[in-house]
């Protein structure tokens, strides 16, 4: 690292020098990132779990006996004891009232969301959901197609790929009637890291709607808090915010909205009693009539170790350590240029640190202004042992419209002899017609430092020509 030019850098981030705690806490409980001489800038991806959580994890497990919590033996109830602890930890990190909010434990973010779309009351409704949602919030729709239910999407625009709030604004005030009507949107984009306006939540509340708040992408370096917001769904995994464990994530549910919710099936733990002669069964109430089966009660305990972890780092912290690193990133990323004047990379979102998160979305691009293959991008970063991620990140509305990809052709593309059940990969690029399928997202995260920053900056220096 050029002392000058981190010195220039606290010039002109002079706050980064408040977050030098995570600095003495990467030596500690990250010291493998250093001594492997990993540059991990995938944060969006996955977090990265301090061995401090892992030690504390193991210890309990190492200490006690746990058997599955439904019974009423002793190990039954030294685990049902750790579940409900860490339920309500859960609560108690998004300030959320117990009295309002329930935590339901799914496998991931992706589980909470198809809890929503399975059971929500969508016929003679709408869903009402923004191109700038991933891959499990779009999957919805076909809940929503099935039960008769109106899908209306609403487009983000270039460059800085924020909603068009007037179509949203429009939507919003034509609820159904005659139906249940839920609105969709992501707290963070994870394509463009565009922040969304959590104001949505009342506006869309005024006028009827449910509203699904997407905050897996948002919840790893921003508060959310619940006392101050009250979206009626938010699926989050709990891997992203703190790295272990993986295989995790919870819905946080307004009782008032869990009540609309109609199971499609009933499993092992979600009844207080189903017959098989008298085909009848009855689900419990709250919480278990979502979990299927038997939770991961080893590993729950593991999330009240993790928050606790977030908690003793602070989201100030971790915010500003993210904002100043991405406007570092960004303004010295957005500015190289080749000999023949044309920009290394062309961006996909906010230039500036205002209203986004720690992803920056690019294409790299040679000196005659063609785009290098996001995945020649990748393999030449993995030789240098940095982490980035391509693709168009399971967010495929965002993409389309990054890439400059149209309806038309997309229409030409799934209608294409052959295309009517399967279309892999390699046939969507030709469909495209030599355009871009995917781009590269350098994400930064709660412990990353100067020094990773620098190394992405030289990595993309050595593509300079």
């Amino acid at each position: 690292m050029s002392s000058t030019e981190f010195e220039t850098f606290l010039q002109k981030y002079p706050t980064y020098k408040q977050t030098a705690l995570i600095d003495e806490l990467r030596k500690k409980d990250y010291a493998r990132l250093d001594d492997a001489e990993h540059v991990y800038l995938d944060y969006t991806g996955g977090g990265i779990y301090a061995e401090s959580q892992i030690q504390k994890h193991h210890q309990l497990l190492h200490e006690g006996v746990f058997g599955n919590p439904h019974s009423s033996n002793p190990t039954s109830l030294a685990a049902t004891h750790l579940v409900e602890g860490a339920r309500e930890y859960i609560l108690k990190f998004f300030n959320a009232d117990p009295d309002e909010y329930l935590a339901i434990f799914t496998p991931n973010a992706s589980g909470a969301l198809k809890l929503v779309g399975e059971s929500y009351p969508f016929p003679n409704g709408r869903y009402l959901l923004t191109f700038d949602n991933h891959n499990s919030v779009n999957g919805i729709r076909e809940f929503a197609h099935a039960r008769g239910a109106d899908v209306t999407y609403i487009p983000v625009m270039l460059p800085d790929m924020r909603v068009d709030a007037s179509q949203l604004d429009l939507e919003l005030s034509r609820p159904s009637k005659a139906g249940h009507n839920l609105f969709a949107f992501p707290a963070q984009s994870n394509f463009s890291s565009v922040k969304h306006p959590l104001e949505w939540i009342e506006q869309a509340h005024a006028h009827g709607w449910d509203v699904l708040l997407d905050a897996a992408a948002f919840v790893p370096t921003s508060k959310l808090d619940l006392s101050k917001v009250k979206p009626d769904f938010v699926p989050i995994s709990f891997y992203k915010i703190f790295g272990y464990p993986t295989g995790l994530g919870a819905l946080i549910a307004r009782k008032s909205a869990l009540a609309k919710l109609h199971r499609p099936w009933f499993a092992g733990g979600t009844i207080t009693v189903a017959s098989v002669q008298g085909d009848k069964y009855y689900l419990a109430e709250g919480a278990p009539a979502f979990e299927d089966g038997t939770l991961d009660y080893l590993n729950i305990p593991a999330l009240e170790i993790g928050l606790k972890h977030i908690e003793s780092i602070g989201y100030d912290a971790i915010g500003e350590r993210v904002k100043t690193l991405t406007g570092w990133l960004l303004e010295n990323l957005t500015s190289m240029k080749h000999s023949t004047g044309e920009p290394l990379v062309r961006l996909f979102g906010p230039n500036s640190i205002e209203g986004r998160g720690g992803a920056v979305t690019v294409n790299f691009y040679d000196k005659n202004g063609k785009a290098f293959d996001h995945r020649f991008i990748e393999s030449e970063a993995n030789k240098v042992n940095i982490s980035l991620r391509t693709g168009c990140f399971c967010n495929p509305g965002a993409g389309e419209i990054a890439l400059g990809i149209s309806r038309v052709e997309l229409d030409v593309c799934f209608t294409g002899p052959g295309h009517e059940d399967r279309l892999s990969i390699d046939d969507f690029r030709l469909c495209i017609d030599g355009k871009s399928s995917g781009a590269v997202r350098i994400s930064v995260g709660m412990v990353t430092n100067f020094n990773d920053v620098q190394a992405l900056l030289t990595f993309a220096r050595g593509l300079l020509s």
